[in-house]
């Protein structure tokens, strides 16, 4: 299995409705190159029903023997669940507690398999900042290799219709979604101290680099997609680009420290989540900087920049 690091980004435009007010107008030169940025969360609402998830005929997926691989494998953060293990499409990948990972066995097979299809090993790399160490392959009793993370074998959801849906988690007590480590995902507990901050908060930082810039509660860049329109307010990062590029949850405007009140508004996604904007402009987090302060996301794609606190875009180099 050759395995190797990285992640994929694909951008599919969505129209999101726009709320409450009106917004200015698109600022195709609102960018500044003075120096001036979390976590979605996917619709999870499990499926009643047994622990397979009762799916069958049309509803049900392909059998085993028909399973795919997971090909570039990512993490996505879930605002319920933290890191998600996703596959390169970006649906969430789980694994079951009637199977075991010491030794590799999947007890999952005929009916079960149509509802929880198989992950096929062979063809998955390891996502960006997880150890490819922990990705291996178990003989199922088809004679079928199935991929596993430390040694569990993982699934996809039938019921799962578009990626960072999370319909599978906790689906008859023994389905949840597998964690870049091959645990049970979980969302970690704030750390203590931290100056009192919280995700739920904006304020602004100052980097050398970028100068003023906002950040999120724990001192993550917030950055601005240059596909997304003002008006009307619509954001153009869907599936698998909002896996990597987490949208800025609602922040009330009490937590929002030095940032423009113009048009401080919250979009209503098609797809559940409900995001931060500001001036009208969505705003969002990028998975790729993995502790407070870094910029990696600035520039990326040409696309996606840091934002200032009256919403323009950091173009800086």
């Amino acid at each position: 299995m050759g395995i190797k690091r990285g992640t994929t980004l694909a951008a599919v435009a969505v129209v999101v409705a726009l709320t409450a007010t009106a917004c200015g107008g698109n600022d195709t030169a609102g960018e500044t190159t003075q120096p001036a940025g979390a976590v979605a969360a996917p619709s999870q609402a499990p499926s009643s029903g047994d622990a397979y998830g009762s799916g069958s005929g049309s509803d049900a997926a392909a059998s085993a023997g028909d399973a795919k691989p997971g090909g570039q494998l990512a993490i996505a953060q879930d605002e319920k669940l933290g890191s998600v293990l996703t596959d390169s499409a970006g649906f969430t990948l789980y694994r079951f507690d009637k199977d075991t990972a010491k030794p590799s066995k999947s007890t999952c097979d005929g009916d079960c398999a149509k509802t929880w299809p198989v992950v096929a090993a062979g063809d998955a790399t390891a996502a960006a900042g997880m150890d490819p160490a922990l990705l291996g392959e178990v003989v199922r009793t088809d004679g079928s290799k199935q991929l596993t993370v430390a040694g569990w074998p993982v699934y996809r959801f039938s019921k799962d219709t578009k990626a960072g849906d999370t319909n599978g988690q906790g689906v008859g007590g023994t389905w949840f979604a597998a964690a870049p480590d091959g645990k049970k995902a979980a969302k970690a507990a704030p750390a203590p101290g931290g100056a009192g901050q919280t995700a739920g908060a904006l304020t602004v930082a100052k980097d050398p680099k970028l100068g003023e810039h906002i950040v999120d509660g724990n001192g993550m860049t917030v950055y601005r997609f240059k596909p997304d329109t003002a008006w009307p307010m619509a954001s153009k990062c869907e599936g698998a680009c909002v896996a990597k590029w987490p949208v800025v949850p609602p922040v009330d405007r009490a937590n929002a420290k030095g940032i423009i009140e113009k048009n401080y508004l919250v979009l209503d996604r098609p797809d559940g989540k409900k995001q931060q904007t500001v001036n009208c402009w969505p705003v969002y987090t990028f998975t790729g900087d993995k502790k407070a302060g870094d910029i990696n996301g600035q520039g990326v794609g040409g696309t996606w920049y840091a934002v200032a606190p009256d919403g323009k875009l950091i173009t800086v180099p």
